[in-house]
């Protein structure tokens, strides 16, 4: 089971909000008329980026009525992006404070401190009162968390009957050693994989209604076979990007990804729930 330390270690940076400020002025803006759409590259960290965003989350049917929770949500990229695409509330919680710290500040950047509040929080023991939230997602974050039975118990506690959730995380397919690096983590001991059915498990015996379940292996293929041509045909990558997110050891870490989903061991899949009323 991965530690907090473990997960908050792997993710931190050092020096991240520098790094993305940098990436900006070679965009040819400032922090000061950037937008929402030019940091999607560096602060939507999962497989398929704004894309993936968008497909996932128009399955919760979003209003401005809504409160939502974004449960490890990074920088707050799909926190800026909901907040802005469906005019509501959101709340963006993560281990990792360099991330939260960032985000903020990111938020501040683009106007949107009135709309969304990100903090540091564990999933496992969220500060909510219940029936806080209209709708909570995750994206790349069950990962990194071992219980997925905890996990969706708060989930469903914080959740207010009739909400929906959603999951998009990378799950087990089939048997066999993976490759580490991997974005989420940097060795077996960080990682909590785990497979459909496991969270189906998980989120019925919390009381969820699964209603539906999406394996994007193949969108994901293709996904990185068209960035890497991007960057091929660019002569390298772009200046905001996931690679300021991993560091020297992202090509390894996107290669090993991409070699554990093309072996068919693990794929990103999505999963919608409701609590039913």
């Amino acid at each position: 089971m991965p530690s907090h330390n473990i997960v908050t270690q792997h993710y931190t940076h050092g020096s991240l909000i520098e790094t993305i400020q940098s990436g900006v002025e070679k965009l040819g803006k400032s922090v000061s008329d950037v937008s929402v759409d030019d940091l999607a590259p560096v602060d939507e960290f999962h497989i398929g980026g704004r894309m993936a965003t968008q497909a996932f989350l128009s399955q919760l049917n979003i209003d401005p009525t809504h409160k939502v929770l974004d449960v490890g949500c990074g920088l707050g990229g799909s926190s800026r992006f909901v907040a802005q695409q469906y005019g509501c509330q959101v709340t963006g919680i993560d281990l990792t404070q360099e991330f939260v710290d960032t985000g903020n500040t990111l938020c501040a950047w683009v106007g949107l401190t009135n709309k969304v509040q990100l903090k540091v929080e564990n999933a496992l023991a969220l500060s909510d009162e219940n029936e806080s939230y209209d709708r909570v997602y995750l994206m790349h974050v069950g990962m990194n968390i071992a219980d997925k039975k905890t996990l969706s118990a708060e989930l469903f506690r914080i959740l207010k009957p009739g909400g929906k959730l959603g999951i998009y995380d990378v799950m087990r397919v089939n048997k066999g050693d993976l490759k580490f690096p991997v974005p989420w983590a940097s060795e077996p001991g960080g990682s909590s994989v785990a497979s459909l059915p496991e969270y189906r498990s998980a989120l019925q015996s919390a009381g969820f209604h699964v209603i539906k379940e999406t394996n994007r292996r193949a969108f994901a293929l293709q996904f990185f076979s068209e960035l890497q041509a991007r960057i091929a045909n660019a002569g390298g990558p772009p200046p905001l990007g996931l690679h300021l997110l991993m560091g020297d050891k992202a090509p390894l870490k996107m290669n090993n990804m991409l070699e554990n989903i093309s072996q068919n061991l693990v794929a990103p899949i999505e999963l919608i729930a409701e609590k039913v009323k």
